[in-house]
């Protein structure tokens, strides 16, 4: 049987930052990693470039059927693409094999003998898995900027809302949704590290994160209660899109960061408990299905469990938080926003929301349907009046809610008003903003 020596106390350990270097440098020099930092830092421009330049426009995602019009919009294609899959992937590939390597290799005696102790060895992992996270996605950020800039310009970006945001508060914005994401992939990077020390030479625990990631994904489509729903540690993927209303949902981006960093002290805190524990002293270690439920699992389920207590019991909003009020107070808004940008193209006299006084109207699937929930059939008609004018018009939408709040209003006539995908202007035909637009209600 093979013995390893731990330090003993008086041997002096090696200096933190030596270890976090080796650490960070071993990571680096691993060749998925580097093809993953060269993916993260070319891909997305690439991506934008590409499809900016396409007659189809992928109209499915948040902010797609801009592409065309502003740069920014590129970016933030990339952002929510990369909110459902990339990151938690990437968190995997770094922090979900940080502790595991380890024991794939045999090499704990090593590295226990040369940093002599096991708590920096934990910190020095914990911190270049960090560091290279962050590069990661900041090569996602700024691949993708430029590679819209590059290809579409700087120009306004319309809101979730309807309403332009002038290209330097475009660029604010865009900057703090990135800056955002940055805490729930952080709190699945402390989940990756936690599966790492746990599982050890487990595969399990490299896709942990990845795991997690589509778990949680099934659940958002759901239509879970508002407590439940903010109480995912994946919220954070999606909140960041009331950054693009006005005024910004701050109540959903508050809980938002509140529950990742929640999720990634738990994490870290209990991977550092297990890590500490562990018999260092056995090299056939892949962890423990009993360990691993009381030390991992049930801590988690129960932050989460009070977590969506405690939203649940400050929020007033009961159910879904999709219902039809909040529905016609969004379509309105988003509605007079957009039928200023739709005045500016035809150059017919400017009118403020104020005057237009747009009233929306919205039914869920009828008179035997109670209106509230998300949905595809939600119908909505809209009503405003020019000033001065004494007939009043009206629009047809037809609403496609998602659970998460943000919903696709589909124009149905009439023709000239949202009725086509493109209006003729005095330049030439130009893409019609009230045929079709994305809006997004606050939960909350």
């Amino acid at each position: 049987m093979t013995t390893i020596a731990l330090p003993s106390a008086g041997v002096r350990p090696s200096p933190l930052i030596r270890g976090y270097r080796f650490e960070l440098v071993k990571l680096l020099s691993q060749w998925r990693i580097r093809l993953v930092l060269a993916g993260c830092w070319i891909g997305p421009a690439l991506f934008v470039a590409v499809v900016s330049r396409q007659t189809s426009l992928p109209s499915d995602t948040v902010f797609g059927r801009w592409m065309h019009a502003t740069g920014w919009a590129g970016s933030l294609v990339v952002l929510g693409f990369a909110c459902s899959w990339v990151l938690p992937l990437l968190t995997a590939l770094v922090a979900g094999d940080a502790f595991a390597a380890e024991d794939r290799l045999g090499t704990w005696r090593h590295l226990l003998v040369t940093v002599r102790s096991p708590r920096r060895i934990f910190v020095a992992k914990t911190l270049a898995s960090l560091s290279v996270i962050l590069l990661l996605v900041l090569g996602l950020a700024v691949s993708g900027i430029v590679g819209g800039l590059t290809s579409a310009g700087n120009h306004s970006v319309v809101g979730l809302d309807g309403h332009p945001l002038a290209p330097a508060d475009a660029a604010r914005t865009v900057l703090l949704a990135w800056l955002y994401v940055l805490a729930p992939t952080l709190a699945f990077g402390a989940v990756g590290l936690l599966g790492s020390v746990a599982l050890g030479r487990s595969p399990m625990g490299l896709l942990t994160p990845a795991v997690l990631a589509f778990v949680l994904g099934l659940a958002q489509v759901l239509p879970l209660p508002v407590g439940a729903r903010m109480a995912l540690p994946s919220h954070g993927f999606l909140a960041w899109r009331g950054l693009f209303t006005e005024p910004s949902q701050r109540g959903p981006l508050l809980v938002g960061i509140a529950v990742d960093l929640a999720w990634t002290v738990a994490a870290v805190v209990l991977a550092y408990r297990m890590f500490l524990r562990r018999d260092f002293t056995d090299l056939a270690y892949d962890g423990s299905g009993r360990r691993v439920l009381i030390g991992a699992v049930v801590p988690l389920a129960v932050l989460t469990l009070v977590s969506g207590l405690a939203v649940g019991s400050l929020s007033p909003e009961a159910g879904t938080g999709i219902d039809k009020v909040k529905l016609q107070v969004s379509l309105g808004t988003a509605f007079a926003h957009l039928y200023r940008l739709q005045t500016e193209q035809l150059h017919r006299p400017a009118v403020t929301e104020a005057a237009l006084d747009v009233r929306a109207a919205c039914d869920k699937g009828g008179d035997r349907v109670v209106d509230r929930g998300p949905g595809n059939d939600w119908r909505c008609v809209v009503t405003w009046r020019l000033p001065g004018a004494s007939a009043t018009g009206s629009a047809i939408y037809q609403l496609d809610v998602a659970a998460e709040g943000r919903y696709v209003a589909d124009g149905d006539g009439p023709k000239e008003v949202n009725g086509s995908f493109l209006v003729h202007t005095p330049s030439g035909d130009a893409p019609n903003p009230l045929w079709q637009f994305d809006g997004y209600v606050d939960l909350l």
